[in-house]
């Protein structure tokens, strides 16, 4: 999961987002125990493969998520992110069934001039472990208040008490937890008693984000990295239908990537004078009117054709940001496949990035593979935005859903 311009173009690793190296114990949460309807209710085991760009399984063969796709549902086309393309904001679309603008958390890192300009980030943990930061109500803490329980392994969000609950089982960030270990963890939830075991279950998997950063999406890492997650779902799939339990498995990814063009930052300061304006990545929060209004018309004038720049209010609505202070004001979109950020950093290193348009750069599409008792085998669906992961999921499990920005029946399709 490298993460990086806080809005627009993810470039650091997040492997410094927990400092332990062992593994963390799991903690748990004293919530209910499942009630009689959420026993009756099927299980679902949701995957994320970070950075899994929507065409990888084709381009490097991933016989087991091909094979997912035969014998269950799939997008070929890819799954569109949500804007920006980056991991923090598209997790937290994925279950919520929110857009960005409208959860809060609008990047990997920003600013929020609401609370004094106080900094939310992936690498501290006394803020992305503070709920008060986070909107909506996630199929975890969704499920929690209908009584079902639910598990965790590192979903953005999980560590926070969100809309009153957290998972009943969950574990802290740690990028080394060994990938084996993760299925371990899931099926020794799923082995628990009826009243304590959990029907969502959500697990995070950074290995090929890493390498498309790294060493690009056409890197023999890369594709190394592909096959080393589809081993790891062919056996997690194979020891869920083991169980003899009632289990969907839904692997998705948070957003695609795509080799950048220029590897030089393009530093808006040198095109405009920031050193008075609170900046984060490439968000701009000046802190008035004037200030916003001479930036945008500064940066407009420049005229380059590596971004374009826009009032808050008037960002396109296919972006879907352009409603909350935290996305900054004016704010610029890449226009071409560069790392922006507002003021110089030091030397851009990552070879591929993500963050951009998903409308303009098909190589942001994400991945959507679904399998399972409640799935209709052998269905094709044309791409569609994330938001609508969150209904699909709360028509399995049976859940009411909370109010999100998706269509039920968008996904409608693939129900059996």
């Amino acid at each position: 999961m490298k993460l990086g311009l806080k809005v627009c173009v993810a470039i650091v690793s997040l492997a410094g987002f927990a400092a332990a190296a062992d593994v963390a114990p799991v903690r748990h949460e004293s919530n209910a125990p499942n009630s009689a309807k959420a026993k009756r209710a099927h299980y679902v085991v949701l995957v994320s493969l970070d950075g899994f760009r929507w065409d990888y399984a084709t381009k490097w063969g991933a016989p087991h998520l091909l094979k997912m796709a035969e014998e269950g549902a799939s997008a070929p086309e890819g799954m569109i992110p949500s804007f920006p393309s980056v991991t923090f904001p598209n997790h937290y679309t994925i279950v919520t069934g929110l857009y960005p603008e409208h959860h809060g958390i609008v990047g990997n890192e920003f600013l929020d001039p609401t609370r004094n300009y106080a900094k939310y980030s992936y690498k501290e943990h006394a803020s992305n472990s503070d709920g008060s930061w986070y909107g909506g109500v996630p199929l975890w803490s969704l499920a929690e208040r209908q009584k079902m329980r639910s598990a965790s392994l590192f979903w953005v969000g999980s560590e926070a008490e969100i809309a009153g609950k957290r998972p009943s089982y969950w574990v802290p960030f740690d990028d080394k937890f060994d990938d084996e270990k993760r299925i371990t963890q899931v099926m020794e939830w799923l082995a628990l008693p009826e009243a304590e075991r959990p029907h969502l279950i959500s697990v995070y998997y950074s290995n090929v984000d890493h390498a498309g950063h790294d060493f690009g999406p056409d890197s023999q890492e890369c594709r190394d990295a592909v096959h080393h997650v589809d081993a790891l779902m062919g056996e997690l799939e194979e020891k869920l239908k083991a169980t003899g339990l009632p289990v969907d498995m839904i692997v998705v990814s948070d957003h695609g990537m795509a080799r950048l063009a220029d590897r030089r930052w393009l530093s808006l300061d040198k095109l405009v004078d920031l050193k008075d304006t609170p900046t984060e990545g490439e968000q701009m929060y000046p802190k008035t009117e004037a200030e916003k209004e001479r930036i945008y018309k500064e940066l407009k004038a420049a005229n380059d054709p590596r971004f374009s720049v826009y009032r808050r209010k008037d960002v396109p609505g296919k972006l879907d940001f352009s409603g909350n202070q935290r996305e900054g004001d004016p704010v610029v979109v890449p226009m071409e496949l560069v790392p922006i950020t507002a003021k110089a950093k030091s030397e851009f290193k990552s070879v591929g990035a993500h963050g951009f348009d998903p409308a303009q750069f098909a190589e942001m599409k994400a991945i959507f593979y679904a399998e399972g008792p409640d799935v209709k085998p052998g269905v094709k669906m044309a791409s569609f935005t994330n938001v609508n992961v969150y209904d699909f999921v709360c028509g399995i499990l049976g859940l009411k859903p909370a109010k999100n920005d998706g269509d039920k029946k968008v996904l409608r399709v693939a129900r059996r």
